[in-house]
């Protein structure tokens, strides 16, 4: 049913390229062979390019295998747990490490922030309800609010007429 419809091949840089049915199967791979670009490095396994290409001497686009943590960071291990006191943390730590550090306190503070909305959920509802209690409530603030402000007004009239 494949070789009806024809073959895909995707390239690296978002291309594709597709042969027509009844095409050889190796026609979309020696197809996308010919229209890669030239120019651009492509790297094997062990980080060294290959191809045909033009090869640029020294270590491209290398990743730093380690990271000087700032006195953030170091917080953000110690609350972690992955170190016990300030002195143990190391000037060079991987990165993963403080990703890993990073994400524990991310999910850290979210619970912290979960547990006190639910208490201040509580705290609400007690104080309505004492509120309840008391018989008041948001339209008889309203309804007060309201009357001294007719009452104030009243008053300037009055002083105004004068």
């Amino acid at each position: 049913m494949l070789a009806a419809v024809g073959s895909l091949r995707y390239l690296g840089l978002g291309l594709m390229v597709r042969c027509s049915p009844g095409a050889p199967p190796g026609a979309a791979r020696r197809l996308s062979a010919t229209l890669q670009s030239p120019g651009l490095l492509r790297y094997s396994s062990n980080g060294a390019p290959s191809g045909s290409g033009p090869q640029i001497p020294g270590n491209v686009h290398r990743v730093p295998a380690e990271h000087k943590p700032s006195h953030f960071d170091k917080k953000i291990l110690l609350w972690t747990g992955r170190f016990k006191s300030m002195e143990e943390i190391p000037l060079w730590v991987p990165p993963e490490m403080i990703d890993a550090a990073r994400n524990k306190a991310r999910v850290k503070a979210c619970y912290i922030m979960i547990g006190l909305t639910i208490i201040a959920c509580f705290a609400v509802i007690a104080s309505a309800k004492r509120a309840a209690r008391r018989h008041e409530s948001l339209t008889s603030w309203n309804l007060a609010k309201k009357a001294k402000w007719r009452e104030e007004a009243a008053l300037a009239a009055k002083a105004k007429n004068k």
